[in-house]
């Protein structure tokens, strides 16, 4: 494929999955209807989610670690993990909130502030993000290291801020689930 076709690939994904997120944010479509039972195994998605954050955070690093060491296979086969792992997590981020469940963040005073300006950055720079990503792997897979660097310049560090930022939102709002 050449890169035209792999930019049109990306730039479609991206606004599919943008739009996807939208619409479930907006509770416009739930998997389950009003009154409807949830299956208990959902309630555990918001965890398995900053689980799988915070092993993308680590990946990362790793894998950072292991180019500027000149291990390129283990950087490849890293960056492969971290992928799949936050493709999974956005398959649970989109199954949970299908759902219809409604989380709010009951903090106050100046951490309530906190808590908006990191999900806030996380929310913008996740959408961001994405096609940074996909096209910083495509570089990477294809060999091509002058593009794949200066991708990863911007993705990298954007992607690895998204990890941190799901864990910290993630501790920040779950004492207040009513599930």
């Amino acid at each position: 494929m050449n890169d035209k076709v792999i930019l049109r690939i990306v730039t479609g994904v991206s606004i599919f999955v943008f739009l996807v997120v939208l619409i479930l944010q907006s509770k416009v479509i739930t998997l389950f209807p009003a009154g409807a039972a949830v299956p208990s195994w959902v309630f555990f998605l918001p965890r398995l989610n900053a689980i799988i954050n915070g092993t993308c955070s680590v990946l990362l690093i790793v894998s950072l670690l292991q180019i500027r060491n000149r291990n390129i296979r283990t950087h490849k086969i890293l960056n492969i993990i971290t992928f799949v792992l936050s493709s999974l997590f956005l398959v649970s981020y989109i199954i949970f909130h299908a759902t219809g469940i409604q989380t709010t963040y009951g903090g106050a005073g100046a951490i309530r502030y906190v808590y908006y300006f990191i999900l806030i950055t996380h929310i913008i720079l996740a959408a961001v993000v994405l096609p940074l990503v996909l096209l910083s792997f495509y570089s990477g897979l294809q060999m091509n290291v002058i593009r794949h660097r200066k991708l990863v310049r911007w993705s990298f560090p954007i992607w690895l801020y998204v990890t941190v930022t799901g864990v910290l939102v993630y501790l920040m709002i779950s004492p207040y689930y009513t599930f």
